[in-house]
């Protein structure tokens, strides 16, 4: 019995590698980068008319501008959402809120460079100036808005847990006390599982998709993050996973920004308007997230401050 689930966990490991987990190619990590969600039959995304003569009260964007590309933060590893496959291509719909940006902001796709970036390390990579915006499952919140700028929110998720296909002992976040619940340093969902009123173990890692693939192999006992994520996952593996379905927090995407950049976080904010309003925003939301089995909604409105 212990060779057969051996082989079973293994295959299962083997399977992830080939379809949505990327985990960064570290050594001993799940083999190469998988190729991009969607397939053929994807709905078809919007083009983006780029700008002309954009000038703005904003340091990022001059030097933007002067280094003749602009530079985004983004995920890697959460299929539909922020993804980058074997080749290096990025899809979902946070690099599509990121070209939608970039093109009201004047740069042309080929001028717009993806930097990934994990959690842990957003508001660091934010402040130093290492990437210029990032949009990547940002929740906006008054701790982080200390020390980065948001512009948004652009999409409302909730935190969920994901467990195994045949595991019916965990219906909620009510349901996890001494169970091993695994999500990644920094993330609002950790921070709220954590709380002693939910009796979690939790285990604490860099990347979801690490999160997940020890999921798949029996170590811990459910994922928590963003319910949007976890569909990603879960529509990759519909016969091993699931989404329990149970939403227990709201979490606000922004795109962060240099704190003090108020002119670059305003220009942010009237370009996702603007592309919710001309309809490419929903056409971007069906071609990715849509795929997941996240039925499109409004977005929410516009916090300006």
């Amino acid at each position: 019995m212990k060779l057969r689930k051996s082989a079973a966990v293994a295959a299962t490991i083997a399977a992830l590698a080939l379809t949505a987990t990327a985990c960064g190619g570290k050594s001993g990590e799940a083999g190469d980068k998988p190729e991009s969600p969607g397939g053929k039959n994807a709905p078809k995304l919007p083009e983006y008319k780029v700008k002309t003569g954009v000038k703005l009260d904003s340091a990022t964007l001059k030097k933007a501008q002067k280094d003749g590309q602009i530079v985004f933060g983004a995920k890697d590893d959460q299929p539909y959402l922020g993804f980058e496959d074997s080749g290096g291509k990025r899809s979902g719909f946070d690099i599509e809120i990121a070209k939608m940006v970039a093109a009201d902001l004047g740069f042309k796709p080929d001028q717009i460079k993806f930097k990934t970036v994990d959690s842990g390390v957003r508001e660091t990579s934010i402040s130093k100036g290492q990437v210029d915006l990032y949009v990547g499952t940002y929740t906006i919140n008054d701790e982080r808005k200390k020390q980065v700028g948001f512009a948004g929110p652009y999409f409302m998720a909730g935190a969920d847990l994901l467990v195994r296909k045949d595991d019916k002992s965990i219906t909620g976040p009510d349901s996890v006390k001494g169970k091993k619940v695994c999500s990644i340093v920094g993330s609002t969902p950790l921070q709220e599982i954590k709380k002693p009123k939910y009796g979690a173990k939790t285990v604490e890692l860099a990347k979801y998709s690490e999160c997940v693939q020890q999921l798949l192999n029996d170590e811990v006992d459910a994922v928590t993050t963003d319910d949007a994520i976890l569909k990603g996952y879960a529509a990759q593996r519909p016969s091993k996973l699931k989404v329990v379905g149970k939403p227990f927090t709201k979490e606000p995407y922004g795109v962060g920004m240099n704190k003090d950049d108020k002119a670059l976080r305003k220009a942010v904010s009237d370009a996702i308007e603007a592309h919710q309003k001309n309809g490419d925003y929903k056409k971007a939301y069906e071609a990715t997230l849509g795929l997941s089995g996240s039925p499109y909604s409004e977005p929410p409105a516009l916090e300006r401050y």
